[in-house]
């Protein structure tokens, strides 16, 4: 059985970025929709949620970062930044307030490709096949399958794709060191640079959104050289 296309939203108000950008994802296979600003990708919110949104920092009116906050705050959707060369630190906000990549104008369309290949594949559910896909940890329960995280109570934990799919690689390798080039790999599909700080910030936002549910545990280690550690034990529900 063929799979639906996949939905990508571009918001861009460029209009040459627009049509190329989006008439080579269609000759890929997706189903793209265009939006110029915040206010058009409101629109085309109201009539369906997509797969994936690239969208333009630089935007007149409500920047980029405003709506990335916007969005993020009400969907959980794969959120890939279009940035220029020397808009580092809004490469960095942009990350912690709720981006999964980004890529840097100007760039390749098969860079593009890669990027919203991976994230897709990040956020499918079947992403990850596994005879148990429960595993406890601290008063944590993380549902592989369904990409959730919940609390032994039963509260749910509101994680962006980027979030649980970091999560599952601690998850999976509970104290186990992991460097950041090996989270970087497995969560993207890239090699990292040595100036990528996306790993460093995936790290900071999970633990802050674990401290928030059990505050005072420290679960998860930065090694000096090393890279992260997992420190609790996890165990996995039969």
């Amino acid at each position: 059985m063929e799979q639906e296309p996949k939905t990508i939203l571009i918001v861009d108000d460029d209009p040459e970025i627009r049509r190329l950008v989006g008439d080579f994802l269609g000759r890929e296979g997706f189903e793209v929709e265009l939006a110029q600003d915040g206010w058009e990708m409101d629109r085309a919110l109201e009539h369906a949620t997509p797969d994936l949104v690239i969208l333009d920092l630089m935007l007149p009116g409500e920047d980029g970062l405003s709506i990335c906050r916007r969005l993020r705050a009400k969907q959980s959707v794969p959120i890939l930044l279009l940035t220029a060369k020397g808009d580092e630190t809004d490469r960095v906000v942009g990350l912690e307030i709720g981006a999964d990549d980004y890529v840097v104008k100007p760039f390749g369309p098969r860079e593009l490709l890669a990027r919203v290949r991976a994230l897709l594949r990040r956020a499918s559910v079947q992403q990850i096949r596994l005879a148990s896909r429960r595993y406890t940890f601290d008063r944590f329960v993380a549902d592989l399958d369904a990409r959730q995280l919940y609390t032994e109570e039963g509260d749910l934990v509101a994680l962006t794709s980027a979030e649980f799919e970091l999560l599952a690689c601690f998850v999976l390798r509970p104290r186990r060191v992991l460097s950041r080039e090996q989270i970087l790999d497995w969560i993207h599909g890239r090699s990292a640079d040595p100036l990528d700080r996306t790993v460093d910030i995936l790290v900071s936002r999970l633990r802050k959104k674990l401290s928030g549910f059990s505050p005072g545990r420290n679960l998860i280690n930065t090694v000096r050289n090393g890279g992260y550690l997992m420190t609790v034990p996890v165990r996995q529900v039969t």
